[in-house]
């Protein structure tokens, strides 16, 4: 697909396991198991799915995934894939680390920010070198002294070094990158998580980050266990949609197991799936 002077194109770096009850809150398993069935220790298989967006001067990461920093243990708690990674992923892409110009991070949970850093050396250094990475001030400030509910989202070596090594570059708001890229903040799942809203005059995708991590978080409800603003959540997800349906945005699902994007309606039992996909193809 082409949006601009973009060219996008989807790279998976893997896959992992969250516990199926965190990930829907409030909706019963018989309803969320349907589409998300589960594991033996309850956990649903959840991917790590990135935009890249390349020009003809810019190479852009959306998100990065899970990142290799990981002892057995934490391996086994998460379920992590350890038949993929970033490097492969890159590989299968025709890129190297050193092809990245700008990484944008929705928000640093560590499944989304992991590979932001690797070991080099005992060192822990930014994995793509020559890339600027883009997080929202709200989000960074957040992540370095988060709440008793959330801490065990955020692991400091994904970001902190990214500071020392002077790669950040942080957004205040619903800024706007460039002509094709915007940035919309959302603080329901966590502050200054920020949805990343790709557009021309013909077509619009909205990476929705942990907003809908998955096709199945579309209806209204079906909100995480995760989120610190439950509430805010509802909200912002009544804002967004009704856009999504009148301009027939094509959302982007950074966790769906299967699905890539897929475009939504407005039904007599509220927001559903219009049309699903797997890629741009």
């Amino acid at each position: 697909m082409k949006i601009g002077k973009y060219n996008l194109r989807i790279i998976n770096s893997g896959f992992f396991g969250l516990d199926g009850g965190a990930m829907f809150g409030i909706i019963p398993k018989v309803l969320w198991q349907k589409t998300n069935p589960p594991d033996d220790a309850n956990r649903i298989k959840l991917a790590t799915r990135h935009l890249l967006l390349e020009s003809s001067s810019k190479k852009i990461f959306i998100d990065v995934g899970m990142g290799t920093k990981w002892d057995e243990k934490l391996k086994k708690i998460y379920a992590v894939d350890e038949n993929h990674s970033m490097t492969q992923a890159l590989n299968g892409a025709g890129l190297k680390f050193e092809d990245i110009t700008d990484v944008i991070l929705t928000h640093l949970h560590f499944d989304h920010a992991g590979s932001s850093t690797i070991l080099v050396n005992g060192k822990i250094m930014p994995t793509f070198p020559n890339a600027k990475y883009h997080v929202q001030k709200e989000q960074f400030d957040w992540a370095k002294k988060p709440s008793e509910k959330d801490k065990g989202s955020f692991v400091n070596d994904d970001f902190v070094p990214l500071a020392e090594e002077g790669v950040l570059n942080f957004i205040n708001g619903n800024e706007q990158f460039d002509d094709e890229i915007q940035f919309l903040v959302t603080n329901g799942h966590t502050f200054g998580q920020q949805l990343v809203k790709i557009s021309d005059s013909s077509n619009t995708v909205l990476q929705c980050a942990d907003l809908m991590p998955t096709m199945s978080h579309i209806p209204v409800p079906y909100i995480m266990g995760y989120d610190v603003q439950p509430l805010i959540t509802v909200r912002e997800k009544n804002e967004i949609l009704p856009i999504a349906v009148e301009e027939n945005w094509k959302l982007f699902f950074g966790h769906d197991p299967e699905v890539a994007f897929a475009t939504v309606k407005q039904t007599d039992k509220g927001f559903r799936v219009a049309e699903r996909f797997t890629s741009f193809g």
